[in-house]
């Protein structure tokens, strides 16, 4: 019964244990390894990943690139520019209509200037600070490639709130994988961040790319007392006719990320219909112990916060009281946490 409530993924992380920049090299990041079937932990690094990995295991990884989505702008009102505010790109709704989130009291009708010819306008409030926006540049409302285009030249990246600095330049390299290749994500696959490079497991595992743009919602606690009461984000997914086979294939998969776990379940009670070579859709799929995993079999994955969706997902997979004694565990092992921090591979 307590694999219901929310309270019940709770733990106490120390602030010394969050990671603020990332282990360099990225492979010296510690690696806790979880054997099931032999309820047995391996303390290891990513230098040694691929020691524990089976041959015969397809690797799914996320190509998703990250937007340099945090901006900052003016409000601008009669004429004369005001208060400071944050805006965080989200993603794209529709024609001119963008969906944003924005730190600092705004109305409908508000415009914002992120620079002195381009800014927004505020066309809608929702929940959790989300407004639907259009860009515009002098009189022109700016589309999809044209929003990317600014916002990729004068954003910043959008480390997540748990960071407690300003980003900096080696941020651009170290928050976004090194295969990185479609943009649209605002938060990094961070499973993914190990990695100085993928040639090894290029020539020695079969694998394949899914697109999942990670989406600010990744953030946002569950706020309802029953988890099965929560309503999950959605994220925009792709992936090419080629990936499905293997993946449709594949009598073992490892998925790199939560990201990756998510697209291949979601497709597996899903199969797409491929009209073209790649199919894109909107994944809404909440992983937990009352739902867990059909297809995957293995997990590499961060440690991730208290009472978020992510800890409920790696719960599907080890059950939720074994999840809270390994991230224990790596506390006392003085583990970092979060983003930036060292990585679990559960087998």
């Amino acid at each position: 019964m307590r694999d219901l409530y929310t309270q019940s993924y709770d733990y106490t992380l120390p602030p010394q244990n969050i990671a603020s920049f990332p282990a360099s090299p990225r492979e010296s990041a510690k690696l806790l390894v979880y054997l099931r079937k032999e309820d047995k932990v391996i303390h290891s690094d990513f230098f040694h990943f691929y020691d524990f990995v089976p041959k015969d295991y397809l690797v799914v990884l996320n190509d998703t690139k990250v937007i340099k989505a945090r901006m900052y702008g003016h409000k601008f009102l009669d004429g004369k520019l005001g208060g400071k505010v944050e805006v965080l790109y989200h993603r794209h709704i529709k024609d001119f209509d963008f969906l944003v989130q924005i730190r600092g009291k705004v109305r409908s009708g508000t415009q914002i200037l992120i620079s002195s010819h381009f800014g927004l306008e505020v066309l809608e409030l929702q929940d959790e600070g989300f407004r639907v926006v259009r860009f515009f540049e002098g009189s022109r409302y700016l589309n999809l490639a044209e929003v990317l285009q600014r916002v990729q030249s004068i954003g910043h990246v959008p480390l997540p709130p748990y960071i407690k600095r300003a980003d900096q330049a080696s941020d651009e390299n170290e928050y976004q994988s090194v295969f990185a290749q479609n943009l649209g994500a605002v938060a990094a696959p961070t499973a993914s961040l190990h990695f100085s490079d993928i040639a090894f497991l290029k020539s020695h595992y079969q694998h394949c790319f899914v697109t999942l743009h990670v989406g600010a919602g990744t953030f946002l606690g569950v706020e309802s007392e029953i988890i099965s009461n929560h309503q999950i984000h959605t994220e925009s997914f792709s992936i090419t006719q080629d990936s499905w086979q293997k993946i449709s294939n594949a009598s073992h998969t490892l998925c790199i990320g939560t990201t990756s776990a998510r697209v291949v379940e979601y497709l597996y009670r899903n199969p797409p219909n491929f009209s073209n070579a790649i199919y894109a859709g909107e994944c809404d799929l909440f992983l937990n112990p009352l739902n867990p995993p059909k297809k995957i079999d293995a997990l590499l994955t961060n440690f991730h916060l208290p009472k978020s969706t992510l800890i409920m997902l790696v719960s599907s997979l080890v059950g939720r009281e074994k999840c809270l004694e390994l991230y224990n565990l790596a506390i006392k092992e003085n583990y970092r946490f979060y983003s930036y921090g060292d990585g679990m591979l559960i087998l």
